[in-house]
């Protein structure tokens, strides 16, 4: 069983030189740390928030999110699938996720606000319900993906099948709707 490390507060730390001890971390608040390539693996997050950290690459298999909050992170090439989606659960504000993978996750009512998601990996993912507000969505993937009820109001720069993917009550503005067209090769003015 892992220790249980509580309402502690990790600042400019640096866990590319020293890795963060596997434990279960509830209600922890990491503020400007450095988890660059780090090995995350089979560590467990309750509850707990990542403001300004570059989490560029970092390992995370069997690495458990739940109710986790990451504000102006860094967070290039992750792998959250092969996370632990037991009670995976997570939103991400103002994040650059460049080549990040959530490959067959359920990402069920997951926020997504202000960041850029360029060639991320939503194939197979449950966003039922899901926001993607003012995100960028260039050369990201959807390829049989649930997007009911999913928020594209603000979202720019998509291109989503709707013959390969369950759109069924989700929201876009008519700007965007060429996003959804564009296997089509058609100009709309």
């Amino acid at each position: 069983m892992n220790p249980i490390v509580l309402d502690k507060e990790y600042v400019k730390e640096d866990f590319t030189t020293h890795r963060l001890p596997i434990a279960d971390y509830e209600n922890c608040t990491f503020t400007n740390c450095k988890f660059h390539e780090a090995y995350l693996s089979s560590v467990n997050f309750m509850e707990c928030k990542f403001l300004e950290c570059d989490l560029t690459n970092a390992k995370l298999k069997n690495t458990s999110f739940k109710d986790v909050i990451f504000t102006n992170c860094k967070m290039l090439g992750l792998q959250f699938n092969v996370c632990n989606p037991f009670l995976l659960s997570f939103q991400f504000i103002d994040c650059n996720l460049h080549l990040t993978t959530f490959y067959q996750l359920n990402l069920k009512k997951t926020k997504f606000i202000n960041c850029n998601l360029e060639q991320v990996d939503f194939v197979e993912c449950n966003l039922y319900e899901s926001i993607f507000e003012n995100c960028n969505l260039k050369n990201a993937i959807f390829e049989q993906t649930n997007m009911e009820k999913a928020d594209f109001r603000t979202a720019y720069n998509y291109s989503i099948d709707p013959e390969k993917n369950n759109l069924k009550k989700a929201k876009f503005s008519i700007e965007g709707i060429s996003g959804l067209l564009e296997k089509h090769n058609i100009t709309i003015t």
